[in-house]
């Protein structure tokens, strides 16, 4: 980990904290820490700042902890993502944790089964989990919001078009569409379907929403590519 996260519960003091987690084992086994030794922290949606190891024992550590840095800004974006498969999921929600997504809509779509919506990657526990490993690579604090619709004609017809207002909004599609414009200096709204896209119906309702299709050739991508590829371009 790049930035060592900390909750509310870590802190005895206002600015002590103590570590007997994963983090504590990662501090060890990866850091190889020793008392005197600072450390890169952050606070839950929260500032950033150095911590420096104060006792260090077989099981806990505690830190002195000071706070002065603002996290990283996040991209001006909605994404709104069909569920995809339940073995992609762990790794996209620390992907858009990383790239800096401020907030994430996962939607039902005709070609997600319905096995998906039953996993246990979609857990709130999960999701905070996951989100956290994100922010961790980044060296960011603040957790991207989560929404699930798991009906996807009354949002988009019904909760999109607000989504959608003021922004530009963009669906990616492959097919016979522009191409995914590139540095985009305004706010973006972007849906990007399963594997293979979304069906026509889809394309057609995301459209009334104000989202336009757009490609990036001719290759399919798995949705974690294809979330890394469009936002690289876009921003």
């Amino acid at each position: 980990m790049n930035l060592l996260l900390l909750e509310e519960a870590d802190f005895i003091s206002a600015d002590r904290v103590v570590l007997a987690d994963r983090r504590f084992t990662h501090m060890q086994e990866i850091h190889r820490v020793a008392v005197g030794d600072t450390l890169r922290v952050g606070r839950i949606n929260g500032l950033m700042g150095q911590a420096t190891v104060v006792r260090l024992e077989g099981h806990e550590a505690e830190l002195q902890v000071g706070f002065d840095q603002p996290p990283p800004a996040k991209l001006p974006l909605t994404l709104v993502l069909a569920v995809p498969r339940p073995k992609m999921l762990r790794r996209l929600f620390q992907t858009v944790a990383t790239l800096g997504v401020p907030r994430l809509i996962l939607v039902n779509s005709y070609k997600v089964e319905k096995s998906f919506w039953q996993t246990p990657f979609l857990t709130p526990e999960s999701i905070r989990v996951n989100l956290i490993l994100g922010l961790e690579q980044a060296r960011d604090t603040v957790l991207p919001e989560v929404l699930i619709e798991k009906r996807f004609k009354p949002f988009v017809e019904d909760r999109l078009p607000a989504i959608t207002a003021g922004t530009v909004g963009l669906v990616g599609h492959p097919g016979p569409y522009p191409a995914c414009p590139r540095a985009v200096q305004e706010p973006v709204t972007l849906a990007i379907g399963p594997e293979g896209g979304w069906i026509p119906y889809e394309i057609e309702l995301l459209g009334k929403a104000g989202l336009a299709p757009v490609q990036l050739g001719d290759r399919i991508l798995r949705v974690e590519t294809a979330v890394t590829a469009l936002l690289s371009r876009i921003f």
